[in-house]
């Protein structure tokens, strides 16, 4: 297996860009934090990383990004996605909609602090009758549109609000611990065939397995490089982006989320992100989640 990125946390910096190879981590020469790293050229991060020869290092995992990072979301891109909107949605046909239009749907998912990495604790809205997973590739791309890598996203969303009304979006996307990231980047140069590469998924409930599914990236309606330049149309991005480019595998109306289940996505030569699931209350002033916690 090849070099992977990692964020971890260390006595001289909280969010440490490291190489992983052989099971530990090392410094990176020259390139400290992953907004460093996307705002070099991929050519030229990929040579730094082949040639780097830092010191090792050490720290617990965090979630693959950095305090300036914005993570941004892509909604209808599978098929899968497109048939379960319809049928929690009163309407429907919004969903048929821009799954077939040649704008795709784009939104700010969370930041740093709304981001939780592999082992920690991801949320469901007590406000909301039902609540799912949504398996994801995120991809990280540098200020100059170039895709650098690959990492696992769980687009955690409350059913319940998003069928409710296509408007309530936000409040079912973006809440503290709808995101889970990691657990570490891939560079885009080590995989062979990004195009099929398999996504997994499947929830536990104590001893029981309560559901699983599998797709792959064959399946995605639209091309990485389209996605990233509509999100690049209008906007600028001076310390890159993290775009999760949407999920083909959504439980059926029967699975929901419930507090103490392990939700579980592997993606082939990525990783696997597993995270616990803990109810957020109304309330939520002295609850502690997400990085560096």
């Amino acid at each position: 297996m090849g070099m992977k990125l990692a964020v971890i946390s260390t006595d001289d910096h909280p969010f440490h860009l490291a190489a992983f190879v052989g099971g530990k981590f090392f410094a990176i020469d020259g390139v400290e934090t992953l907004t460093q790293a996307l705002h070099m050229p991929a050519a030229q991060l990929r040579s730094l990383l082949e040639t780097s020869k830092g010191a090792e290092i050490f720290g617990p995992l965090q979630p693959p990004i950095a305090l300036e990072s914005e993570i941004w979301g892509a909604g209808v891109t599978y098929l899968r996605s497109r048939d379960a909107r319809k049928e929690e949605s009163g309407v429907p046909d919004v969903y048929e909609r821009v799954y077939a239009a040649d704008r795709p749907e784009l939104f700010l998912k969370a930041n740093a602090r709304r981001t939780v990495g592999t082992s920690q604790d991801i949320g469901i809205r007590v406000d909301s009758a039902a609540s799912v997973p949504e398996p994801e590739v995120a991809i990280l791309v540098n200020i100059y549109q170039e895709i650098i890598g690959l990492t696992i996203c769980n687009d955690v969303t409350a059913r319940t609000i998003e069928g409710e009304n296509p408007l309530y979006l936000s409040q079912a996307k973006i809440y503290t611990g709808s995101t889970a990231l990691g657990p570490m980047i891939t560079p885009v140069w080590e995989i062979a065939n990004v195009k099929e590469l398999g996504i997994s998924a499947h929830i536990t409930r104590g001893t029981q397995l309560v559901w699983q599914a599998q797709t792959s990236l064959s399946a995605l309606n639209r091309s990485f490089e389209d996605l990233v330049d509509y999100l690049f149309r209008c906007q600028v991005f001076p310390d890159g982006v993290i775009l999760s480019t949407g999920t083909g595998i959504v439980p059926p109306l029967d699975i929901s989320l419930e507090d103490g289940d392990v939700v579980t996505i592997s993606v082939d030569e990525v990783g696997i992100l597993s995270n616990r699931v803990k109810v957020i209350e109304e309330n939520v002033h002295n609850l502690t989640l997400g990085i560096g916690r």
